[in-house]
Formats: C-alpha cells, structure tokens, sequence
C-alpha cells in the first residue's frame, strides 16, 4: 500500500460528516430521534414499516406467503420509510425500533400492540404467530433457525463489507475488496454446497431460512446486487442458481418483491400496500408517479 493511501487512526475517534461518502447525510455515531413524526396506522392487525431492500423484502414476503397458506389474520398495511430521507430517525419509527433500521413491525392483534425489530425476529415472530414456515420437530427447527442465523450474521459481510467497499465508497481500497470479496464467495460456497444435498435450506421444505437468505444471496447470485455478480463469478454457484430460480417462480415472493419498492420498473414497484387489489391498481405505473 502506498504512502498516499497509509492511514493511522487517532487516539480519539471523531466524527467527521465529511468522510461518510455516499451515506453521510443518514450515518451518525449516535441513536435517537432527529425529528418529531408519528406513523402512519392503518385498519389491518400488522403494521409494516419499511422499504424495498433486502431485509424489507423478507417480511413481505413473509407476509404474502402466510396470506397465501389461508392466514387471513396476517393482512397488513405496509408503510413506506425512505431512509434515504431520514425517516428511520423519526420519533415514531424510533419508537418502534430504537436502531433506526428497517423493518419494524408492529403487531396490533392482541390487547396490546407488540413492537418487533430485526427482520429475524420479525420472521420468527410471525411464524410462531401463525405456526407456519418454521418445523415444529426439534431437529427441523434446529436446522431452520440455524440457517436463519447464518443469514443474520452473514450479510453485514456482504452488505456492509462488499456492498459498501466494492460499490459506494469513495474510494477503491484493494485490501477492503479483497478481504469480503473473499468472505462473500466462500459463503456463497457454503449456501451451494448445503443446496446440491438440499432442495431448501432447511431440508426438502420451504421455510422462514430461505426467505431470509433469498433477498440477500437469491439477487446477489444474479448480479442484482452491487453489480457485483461478474466479479464475483456468480454463475458458477449451480446450485445457489437453481434454489434462486425455484424460490423466484413463487406468487408470494412475486408480490412481496413489489412492496415498498421505489426502483426499477414502475409496474414492479407499489410504494404502500393497504389490500391485495393494491398489486393490480397501485403500482406506480397505474397511479403515475415516478419512485
């Protein structure tokens, strides 16, 4: 590494809002609100605030599987927050969760609302609730929930490792790519080499497992992500490719995609969804509004 590029940390860590390149406007080494908003509630049980990213497309997906399985008592109002703007720093999304991250759901079904933070918990909490998508034999749930926990703790290596070095900050540091560039393939060699003895995650059944690492692994392995997918060789993970194409063909996952998205193709993009006529009459193509 060349001098130019050398860097020796200070004693004292200070902030400096300059250095937080793309970001800087919504990264602070502090928690809390920044600004007195309530949320948005609507007439279903489960109130869903989120957006279209990866984590955020996990519990609507979830949702719409559990409405596709009959689950009635599982409709739901999902709610846009642009954290790009800074509404996770609101009063009443911090609220609801004290990280100032997406997704937070809050469960109304019961005498009193339930908040639930992380999209694990969240998932774990709605499988419970409706006692579907996670096995109920010790060994199967075992199984599930260890995958689940893998997803938790290995995405912020491809999220806030890669992601973040490879893709958005402003600068290129070799040492930086190469390191989770490296971590990234050998999970993707984890998840392809349980998927040549699995057709799920979790064994021959689809659980709350795959749709947690679907959103994250599922768009990194066609290139959906970073625009990291020729660098990385993801062609060459069969299996992940296989399970990816499995896990895309599904209705609920179709729908679930399209909540809270503001990217793409209008019509693949429905800010809010209040009732399941939303996806034939809400989409931004049909209301005419750009993201």
């Amino acid at each position: 590494m060349s001098e130019q590029n050398s860097y020796t940390p200070p004693k004292v860590w200070t902030w400096n809002k300059a250095s937080g390149g793309r970001f800087a406007n919504i990264n602070r080494p502090i928690a809390g609100p920044t600004h007195e908003k309530e949320l948005p509630v609507g007439r279903h049980p489960l109130q869903l605030y989120s957006l279209g990213t990866p984590n955020g497309v996990k519990v609507t997906v979830m949702l719409e599987e559990l409405l596709a399985l009959g689950h009635t008592g599982a409709e739901y109002d999902a709610w846009l927050i642009r954290i790009g703007e800074g509404d996770q720093f609101g009063s009443g999304f911090v609220a609801i969760n004290p990280n100032s991250k997406i997704p937070a759901l809050l469960d109304r079904s019961g005498p009193e609302p339930i908040r639930v933070f992380e999209s694990g918990a969240i998932l774990v909490h709605l499988a419970e609730k409706f006692g579907a998508l996670l096995p109920t034999e010790p060994a199967k749930r075992a199984e599930c929930l260890s995958w689940l926990f893998w997803q938790m703790g290995a995405a912020p290596y491809l999220g806030g490792g890669f992601g973040h070095f490879y893709a958005y900050a402003p600068t290129k540091i070799e040492y930086a790519i190469d390191r989770f560039a490296m971590e990234v393939k050998r999970q993707l060699d984890v998840l392809d080499r349980r998927l040549a003895e699995s057709e799920y995650l979790a064994g021959p059944d689809y659980t709350i497992a795959d749709i947690a690492v679907w959103p994250w692994y599922g768009a990194l392995s066609k290139g959906l992500l970073y625009e990291g997918g020729e660098f990385l060789s993801v062609q060459d993970y069969k299996n992940v490719q296989r399970w990816t194409d499995q896990i895309a063909q599904r209705p609920a996952v179709k729908r679930g995609r399209m909540v809270n998205r503001v990217s793409g193709d209008p019509k693949s993009q429905l800010h809010e969804r209040h009732d399941a006529s939303d996806f034939d009459t809400k989409t931004q193509d049909k209301i005419g509004q750009g993201a």
